[in-house]
Parts: C-alpha cells; sequence; structure tokens
C-alpha cells in the first residue's frame, strides 16, 4: 500500500509542476495558483508533503523584499506563500538556491487537472471559450456552389 501511494504523490507531484508552469505564462493565473495552493495545503496535512525552508523571493512586491515557502511534493520543489506559523517554525535559508531543480515533466494541462482535482475531490470547472473581437467562425465546408450540377463539356 506504501507503494501504491508515493506513486499517487509522485503523480499529483507531476501534476502541480504542469499547473505551476502554465500559471506562471498564463494571462489570468487566479484559477490554476488556487490549485496548486488548496493541493499543497491538502499535501501538508496529509504529511504527504514537507517543508524543507524560507527563501528571498527573487521578485520583491513593490521593493519591498518578501520571503516563500520551499515545499518537497515527491521529487519535486514549490514555493508558496508562507504563514506566520512558517517563520516561527522553518529554517530561514536565504536566497532561493538554484540547485532545487525539478525534473522534466511531460503531461497535458487538462490532464494534470483531473489528476488534482480527482486528489481534491473536486469538479473539473468547465474551460468557457473565450474568442477574440476578430473571431470569425469558419465556413470551410459549408458553402455549397450554385452550379453543383454542372457537367463539364468536352
Amino acid at each position: 500500500m506504501e507503494e501504491k501511494n508515493s506513486i499517487d504523490i509522485e503523480r499529483i507531484a507531476k501534476a502541480l509542476f504542469v499547473i505551476n508552469r502554465h500559471a506562471k505564462t498564463a494571462l489570468n493565473p487566479r484559477d490554476l495558483y488556487h490549485l496548486k495552493k488548496q493541493t499543497i495545503e491538502k499535501l501538508l496535512e496529509n504529511n504527504d508533503a514537507q517543508k524543507i525552508g524560507l527563501h528571498y523571493s527573487d521578485r520583491p512586491k513593490l521593493s519591498h523584499q518578501h520571503s516563500t515557502l520551499l515545499v518537497k511534493v515527491g521529487s519535486y520543489y514549490f514555493h508558496i506563500l508562507p504563514n506566520k506559523q512558517d517563520f516561527k517554525e522553518v529554517k530561514h535559508l536565504g536566497n532561493i538556491d538554484k540547485n532545487y531543480r525539478n525534473p522534466k515533466t511531460k503531461m497535458s494541462l487538462s490532464q494534470a487537472k483531473k489528476v488534482i482535482c480527482s486528489y481534491l475531490k473536486i469538479n473539473l470547472p468547465k474551460e468557457k471559450r473565450t474568442y477574440s473581437s476578430y473571431y470569425t467562425p469558419s465556413s470551410l465546408g459549408k458553402w455549397k456552389p450554385s452550379n453543383q450540377n454542372y457537367k463539364r463539356r468536352k
């Protein structure tokens, strides 16, 4: 049973990595970061993830230095916002150590969302398709020429 649990945790970690990677480049990353936060909090509650330490952020907010909490899930590392208790209990490691690297990962975002939603026991959010104001539905395959029965003469 322990072996199956570690495989599940590794799959969840892989899905978290994909969601985090997509969130960094998404136009509206709030939902993806929320999924990441919920998942890591649940993993920490169940002792399936461990807090490694605090790091200074690479991107200070409003020119003020702040810290992020480094969390290990399976063989993956993630940064999340710490709470007040973390500053009392977790060692501060200083600047971000570039030696904490995640393995190369191949998984689609939709598959990652399914894995995470299954773990959190929530329904997969419905994606609303948004089109640009310049979008025109394709008429390919719908056009029928009026001279359909015209035969070529020789």
